[in-house]
């Protein structure tokens, strides 16, 4: 009978160990990368998943994290907003910096609205036809499918690091990891740009006019009535400051007028000096 246990004993052991080196096998067959692959896939779904909601998301994917990287786009831009352009039909958003959206109003020194958005893809588009072309470096896609790139004009100024110390757009941390920290303490303290006064972080402005909230509260182009009310100005142009009678008036035309910029010849953000 011990013998007969012992034998039994015996059978069951080779038996678990030949499954265990059975599941080995199987195992040591698996392509690497598949598992790689496999392991990777779920982790960006469950990264996606979580935060899928968070606005500027980078684009975590497979394609993205096994995909071959764009080469370096150069050619002449087309500005689609304050912090992206499009080279030969590609859209490319600059790293590390934010815009104020196309739609967002911000508030000057008076506390007049002005469109602030718009007032920040004018700059980038003056900057960059002052050195063409635009060469960007790829960085990571994003989840719309554009290219996160690093940027620099045909001299090789680099564009997100301009806009952000000329006031134009603001250092984004969440991404940049405070690379523009400098420059915007730069504009803020010069009080250029948006910090001229007040305004919203772009990324809190677009959480609020996400789908189903409210409409901005003017469009594109078309001056504020109640400011028209409130300062007794109109857009009629005005060429040159000898034909505006304060600072006041010049600084509502900068902000409010389409023709405004043309005021501030040395772009410090304040129309007419000599007024002041």
């Amino acid at each position: 009978m011990d013998k007969s246990r012992h034998d039994n004993r015996s059978d069951q052991w080779r038996k678990r160990t030949g499954a265990r080196r059975s599941r080995a096998r199987r195992w040591a067959s698996v392509p690497r990368r598949l598992i790689f692959v496999t392991v990777a896939a779920a982790g960006a779904l469950a990264v996606q998943t979580a935060m899928k909601h968070s606005d500027g998301l980078p684009d975590i994917s497979i394609s993205n994290l096994l995909g071959p990287k764009p080469q370096p786009i150069t050619g002449v831009a087309s500005v689609i907003d304050g912090d992206t352009i499009e080279i030969h039909g590609q859209r490319i958003r600059f790293n590390g910096i934010d815009a104020p959206e196309s739609r967002q109003h911000c508030d000057d020194a008076k506390g007049f609205e002005y469109p602030c958005g718009r007032r920040s893809a004018e700059a980038l588009d003056d900057f960059l036809a002052a050195s063409r072309p635009v060469q960007c470096t790829f960085v990571t896609w994003d989840r719309y499918h554009r290219i996160v790139g690093d940027c620099r004009r045909a001299d090789g100024v680099s564009v997100a690091a301009w806009m952000v110390e000329h006031g134009q757009a603001v250092d984004w941390p969440r991404y940049s990891r405070g690379a523009y920290a400098p420059q915007q303490a730069k504009a803020e303290a010069a009080k250029v740009g948006l910090w001229v006064g007040n305004f919203q972080a772009p990324w809190e402005w677009r959480e609020s006019h996400a789908e189903g909230a409210a409409p901005p509260n003017q469009p594109l182009g078309i001056v504020s009535r109640r400011l028209v009310a409130q300062s007794g100005y109109s857009c009629v142009p005005r060429r040159y400051c000898s034909q505006i009678s304060s600072c006041d008036e010049a600084q509502w035309y900068l902000h409010n007028c389409s023709w405004g910029r043309k005021l501030d010849r040395d772009g410090d953000g304040l129309a007419c000096e000599t007024l002041c």
